[in-house]
């Protein structure tokens, strides 16, 4: 039986990609580029706010990346200022939490967001009391997929990888799952499609937020 899940943040447990669309199309207007949908900031995120500024960058035809300094510092700005924008967490999230307490199952989240800005957005979307563990990015801990992470929670709740399930909805999140040697599961209400997360060697992959029960 599994004692613990660590869930990734954007994409998973909050749908963040209005207020990343609006802070990274910001960015850009100010410096004369131009902006795009949601839909394409789905593949700009999911490896933190640099490479979401170089994806975009490129997109709007920077190949180079002579606006990257400025434009990041913008976005940078203006996320820490309108981080919540929009933000809410997904359709069953907060049943799945509860079920979760009720079964006694710890429960983490690792996020590629700085380690203020995941506290923040967690505790004002879910309060205090769900989450053992919040983490995210550090000084001197690397970025997902690097496991790092994962060992510092393993460390912190006291348990083992078998113990652990390992949820989110990107490549980079089934890559730190697999690399900490944990049994990963797949979500379809996130920021991806199918493809990745099998491509990517999802252990098992779910629509709904109620089916990861089935797992514990």
């Amino acid at each position: 039986m599994k004692k613990a899940v660590i869930f990734d943040l954007d994409g998973t447990l909050a749908n963040t990609i209005e207020s990343l669309t609006y802070c990274g199309n910001r960015a850009l207007q100010k410096f004369g580029l131009p902006s795009f949908t949601q839909e394409d900031y789905k593949y700009f995120v999911g490896d933190g706010s640099a490479v979401l500024v170089r994806r975009a960058l490129t997109k709007a035809g920077d190949a180079e990346l002579t606006h990257y300094d400025e434009v990041y510092e913008e976005y940078c700005r203006l996320f820490a200022k309108d981080c919540m924008y929009q933000v809410r967490p997904y359709d069953g999230i907060i049943p799945l939490l509860e079920e979760l307490k009720k079964k006694g199952i710890r429960i983490a989240v690792l996020s590629n967001k700085p380690h203020e800005n995941s506290v923040s957005v967690v505790e004002t979307l879910f309060g205090k009391d769900y989450f053992d563990c919040i983490q995210g990015q550090k000084a001197g801990i690397p970025k997902k997929p690097d496991p790092a992470g994962v060992f510092e929670i393993e460390e912190y709740l006291g348990l083992a990888p078998e113990d652990f399930l390992y949820v989110g909805d990107t490549c980079v999140d089934m890559r730190t799952g697999k690399s900490a040697g944990l049994f990963t599961v797949g979500v379809l209400w996130g920021f991806r499609d199918r493809k990745e997360l099998e491509d990517n060697h999802a252990d098992v992959i779910i629509e709904k937020p109620a089916e990861l029960l089935e797992f514990l």
